[in-house]
């Protein structure tokens, strides 16, 4: 099992993935291309998001859709590989792919990328 830390706390990381963009939130890479927003490359071309207005669009569908809860543990890195054997978590990738929805995550998100490549760098 591999043990990783985050150099950010729980919070932080919940508010990222809730305010931040499709470069830096793996949840929200997946949600914006699983809902059909366009991923662009942004900035020097090598950042890819769905662009302002999309991230917004993004943002105001999971304030009315995501949720979030959480159960307080000691050391939630020993527990987290079980979960995800256990539960059917399809948007989770890293530990995942035993998922029935993993390769077909995985090939929206590539398709995704390609596309944004081919396409010019926006703001």
């Amino acid at each position: 099992m591999t043990t990783r830390t985050s150099t950010q706390n729980l919070r932080k990381r919940v508010r990222y993935h809730f305010r931040g963009n499709a470069y830096g939130s793996t949840l929200r890479l997946s949600l914006g291309c699983l809902l059909g927003l366009e991923l662009r490359r942004v900035g020097s071309g090598k950042r890819m998001t769905f662009t302002k207005a999309g991230e917004a669009v993004l943002s105001e569908w999971m304030a009315e859709h995501a949720r979030v809860c959480w159960l307080e543990h000691p050391a939630p890195w020993t527990v987290e590989a079980d979960l995800i054997n256990r539960l059917d978590l399809p948007l989770n990738l890293d530990q995942n792919r035993h998922n029935a929805f993993h390769p077909h995550l995985t090939e929206i998100r590539a398709q995704a990328r390609q596309r944004a490549r081919e396409l010019p760098v926006t703001t």
